[in-house]
């Protein structure tokens, strides 16, 4: 969405600016990880780090265009000792792409990751995939409204898209439960911890959403959400890939899968 912005002090320019800045460097670090990390899962947990690197990919563009529009948006004025609006918009729509293209993919990896019997994993991850992106779109026209209401435009899209996000939620916390309860201790360990950082992180969301229901706005709100978004997108792209990559890992151990032996090079005398 394109935002007229608030004046901030060069504090507050700065943290934002700053933490764009460690988003891009967080989601590239992560990008090499989980490429170079494929070797160590045995071949059928691959896939689950391709999705991972892809998410990070997407996110670490998403936050290059984010942050060279907050640059853009911002003009220092020396006499005042504050960033000013410099007429440019903020373009925050980056953000409804990128959660468009990498949410669906974060519930995927998790179907993916726990390899379940053949025939049951694509349909499953179609269906949580859709509701994802489905929760997504109905969000957004809320999100540029201009409505501050509960029972406004805002609120009637804010409910809206919380439908398929509590279907998502029964989905991993019920429909999935007797399904992790089957793993070994650490495998089950590790995929109740996945599904409680989805249910933390996503949670951030529509608690930012509803924040112009109790009058929240000016320089300090500003500040805020975009911090917040940009730690609650680093924890659930880069700290939930590094979460699916421990699953993989764990199972492809139990499995029986030699990591040193498929990499010891080959002898000399071959």
């Amino acid at each position: 969405m394109l935002q007229e912005l608030p004046s901030l002090t060069p504090g507050q320019y700065s943290l934002v600016y700053n933490m764009f800045s460690f988003t891009i460097a967080t989601m590239g670090a992560a990008f090499v990880f989980f490429v170079l990390a494929q070797k160590n899962l045995a071949p059928k947990y691959r896939i689950s780090m391709m999705v991972s690197a892809l998410v990070v990919l997407i996110a670490g563009y998403h936050y290059f265009r984010i942050f060279n529009s907050w640059e853009h948006a911002y003009t220092l004025n020396q006499a005042a000792g504050m960033y000013e609006f410099s007429g440019e918009p903020f373009n925050d729509a980056y953000r409804y792409v990128d959660w468009l293209l990498t949410v669906p993919l974060l519930v995927v990896e998790l179907v993916l990751v726990m390899d379940l019997p053949k025939g049951e994993s694509g349909p499953l991850a179609g269906k949580l995939g859709f509701a994802a992106a489905l929760m997504i779109v109905l969000g957004y026209p809320g999100e540029v409204s201009t409505s501050t209401e509960l029972f406004g435009t805002r609120g009637l899209w804010g409910f809206l898209s919380t439908l398929p996000f509590v279907y998502i939620l029964y989905v991993l916390f019920t429909g999935l439960g007797d399904v992790i309860q089957q793993q070994s201790k650490r495998v089950s360990t590790l995929l109740g911890n996945a599904r409680l950082l989805l249910l933390f992180t996503w949670g951030f969301y529509p608690i930012v959403y509803m924040a112009p229901f109790f009058g929240w706005t000016g320089a300090s709100s500003t500040v805020v959400i975009q911090v917040g978004y940009t730690l609650a997108d680093i924890f659930a792209k880069a700290g939930y890939g590094v979460l699916i990559y421990s699953i993989a890992k764990a199972k492809s151990e139990e499995e029986g899968y030699n990591v040193d032996k498929m990499v010891q090079p080959a002898s000399a005398e071959a």
